[in-house]
């Protein structure tokens, strides 16, 4: 376990994934996510720079293609540069894990806990392949209503981590699984990753 799931109070730090992926997140219908890292990262490769950051919900690169079908038709393509004037934060995420995955057949094992299909998960992994795959996963709390914040340019671009302008409190915000649900989906993970407690 890296993270604490014990919030600060007011958070400005941000972490940027599809919108699809936040709304599954916030949905408790998983509790992964898989990452490289952005262009616009240092090196190119992916760090962790806070445990504890709001769920950016981003538009530009989601792909229908690479989802699985349920999720694939909740998802409409938008020209690239787009995003909406206001962005509805919803989340904060504790990052508790992080694991690196450098086979695809453990990458293939993990298609039951996350949204994306196997070209996806396979076309992260082949992406700089001396670098491995991070497996996050999040113990998610959601704000009883959304929190809209300005866009600005600040905000843009393909990068994983982003500063907030404004803090948002994180004291409303409640645990989207118990804990449990949640250490369920942790040991169930682990066990395909065959790491140990």
């Amino acid at each position: 376990m890296v993270g604490s799931t014990k919030p600060l109070t007011n958070l400005t730090d941000a972490f940027k994934e599809w919108a699809i992926a936040v709304e599954a997140l916030c949905q408790g219908e998983m509790i992964l996510l898989l990452r490289k890292g952005g262009i616009r990262e240092q090196s190119g490769v992916f760090r962790i720079e806070q445990l504890q950051a709001w769920l950016y919900p981003t538009y530009e690169h989601q792909k229908p293609h690479l989802l699985k079908p349920k999720y694939a038709d909740r998802v409409t393509p938008v020209a690239s540069g787009w995003h909406p004037d206001h962005v509805n934060i919803q989340a904060w995420a504790a990052i508790t894990h992080v694991f690196q995955v450098s086979d695809l057949s453990t990458v293939e094992a993990l298609l039951p806990f996350h949204i994306w299909n196997l070209d996806f998960a396979s076309e992260r992994l082949k992406w700089k392949p001396k670098s491995p795959l991070s497996v996050l996963l999040l113990r998610v709390y959601c704000l009883p209503q959304p929190h809209p914040i300005i866009y600005r340019p600040e905000y843009g671009g393909c990068k994983s981590w982003i500063q907030l302008q404004e803090a948002i409190p994180t004291t409303e915000a409640c645990p989207v699984l118990n804990e449990e649900e949640y250490l369920e989906q942790v040991k169930r993970i682990r066990s395909v990753l065959a790491v140990d407690e």
